[in-house]
């Protein structure tokens, strides 16, 4: 009975472990407004989209990031392909685009899991935070 019970508080405890370090994605996204679904369908137009990816490719950790809403942000490098990154939870204040973003990468370039959090710009004190989610690339039909 006792390692049985010990069993399942082992159990219990690595789902507890993994939930957190995970966290659950929001079901309830708030829908894009007009002007945000504008500006995105900017970023992406003449572009199809390919298969996710968990990391931006190398050599792109200079791209410059667009916030679209509290929920998506957009990479890219000059006019070539941009990279959508669906949040896996809201971040309180991203569409403001007042807020700095400090990304807490694992590794050399921005990963899906990396925790990215906002200072604002004229106190230095945190607001929200959040992880990132996968990369869907938007590339031109022609390159491939």
């Amino acid at each position: 009975m006792a390692r049985m019970l010990s069993s399942l508080i082992i159990a219990a405890a690595a789902f507890s472990i993994t939930a957190c370090a995970y966290g659950p994605r929001d079901t309830q996204r708030a829908a894009l407004t007009p002007e945000q679904s504008t500006k995105l369908a900017a970023l992406i137009d003449g572009k199809v989209a390919r298969k996710s990816i968990n990391c931006l490719p190398p050599g792109l950790s200079s791209a410059s990031n667009i916030r679209i809403s509290d929920d998506v942000l957009v990479y890219r490098q000059g006019r070539g392909t941009v990279y959508v990154n669906n949040l896996r939870s809201s971040c309180p204040g991203l569409a403001r685009d007042w807020d700095i973003i400090v990304t807490e990468k694992l590794q050399s370039t921005s990963c899906s899991g990396d925790i990215i959090r906002l200072i604002d710009r004229t106190s230095g004190i945190y607001g929200g935070s959040c992880v990132l989610g996968e990369f869907t690339p938007y590339a031109r039909p022609d390159d491939g």
